[in-house]
């Protein structure tokens, strides 16, 4: 209440990249004050076994993870997963540091809960953020991958190659983006051979490995149905773990035209993506028999929204403008949502 009634107004008063990097600063000054974050925790995390949940192998504390985006650089991993996350997803990641695309990039429709972003997979690169995992201790992290913007299509599979070996000894699980709209050509890859291709790749380099780690496939929302049924096919013949559903949407429809910010480019997330994201969710689970592991994320706002992802077939959910709109008590709100639910189901 008093983020919403008090902090975010304030916060909402200037632009949102800046409150962004404000706000990271914040939090990383706030972690080095002893024993805060012990409190923090106290108030924030859940514990209750209930809301342990196995998934491709790995014992996730509860179902509610940071989505990709907010912590690109893996730099406050700890800090997020002491606002009660049971996981957090860094990057996108690329082989090479990139700045992004210009700015202005980043834009809020507040009336209607939304975000627009186009910000380009601006990140550190692979290498600077590997060792920043170093130090993460036990917390569940997934490192979503893509390519750098110079990349060649005909490269496209190296770039991914290099995030993934780079990365494999620090991250839990990773998750393949080839959904971004604000990274040229990128959704080519969502097309059945460029998908099964990159990801045959992928799996090959994974095998290789002692210890194989989880792949998910990052979707876009944008996508027919009859590009959803490949993405089954082409999930199951490569044998990834999960798909996450959904990356950010360039459909405009439902947003209402209350100002000219819905002109902007880039994808958008919020409020208006819940549906579209949760019938994607639920088109896969019908599709795919339940086989295939959904993490759902997309326009989850309220603890209701969060349950009605699992109710279409998610195991695991994200949240990120939710976070923006509703502030770190909705977290603990979804959590305890989801505890109810599991108890009277």
């Amino acid at each position: 209440m008093i983020y919403k009634l008090i902090i975010r107004p304030f916060l909402f008063l200037f632009d949102a990249e800046k409150v962004h990097d404000f706000t990271f600063l914040c939090l990383r000054f706030l972690g080095k004050i002893p024993f805060l974050f012990y409190f923090i925790r106290f108030i924030y995390r859940p514990y209750n076994s209930k809301l342990e949940t196995n998934l491709f192998g790995i014992d996730f504390p509860n179902p509610v993870g940071l989505a990709a985006g907010l912590d690109k650089n893996a730099r406050l991993v700890k800090e997020f997963s002491s606002l009660g996350f049971g996981f957090v997803e860094i990057g996108t990641v690329t082989a090479l540091p990139q700045k992004g695309n210009p700015k202005k990039r980043l834009f809020r429709i507040v009336d209607q809960e939304a975000i627009i972003n186009r910000m380009g997979f601006n990140n550190d690169g692979v290498k600077k953020i590997a060792k920043r995992l170093r130090k993460k201790g036990k917390i569940i992290v997934g490192g979503n991958i893509g390519k750098n913007k110079n990349t060649t299509f005909e490269d496209t599979i190296s770039d991914y190659l290099i995030s993934f070996d780079n990365l494999f000894d620090y991250v839990d699980y990773f998750a393949v983006n080839v959904s971004s709209p604000n990274t040229e050509n990128l959704r080519d890859l969502q097309h059945k051979e460029n998908l099964r291709h990159l990801l045959n790749k992928l799996q090959q380099n994974n095998k290789s490995k002692k210890y194989p780690k989880p792949i998910l496939l990052k979707i876009a929302p944008d996508l027919s149905e009859n590009q959803l049924l490949d993405i089954i096919e082409v999930v199951k013949e490569t044998k990834i773990d999960g798909i996450i559903a959904t990356n950010t949407t360039v459909d405009r429809s439902q947003l209402k035209n209350t100002s000219k910010i819905i002109n902007e480019k880039g994808g958008l997330s919020g409020a208006p993506l819940k549906d579209k994201s949760t019938e994607i969710i639920r088109f896969l689970h019908k599709n795919s028999n339940g086989s295939i592991p959904i993490v759902g994320v997309g326009g989850i706002m309220s603890p209701e929204d969060a349950i009605e992802k699992i109710k279409a077939g998610a195991s695991l959910i994200q949240l990120y403008s939710g976070l923006i709109y509703s502030g770190p008590t909705l977290v603990k709100q979804i959590n305890n949502a989801i505890l109810k639910y599991r108890l009277n189901s």
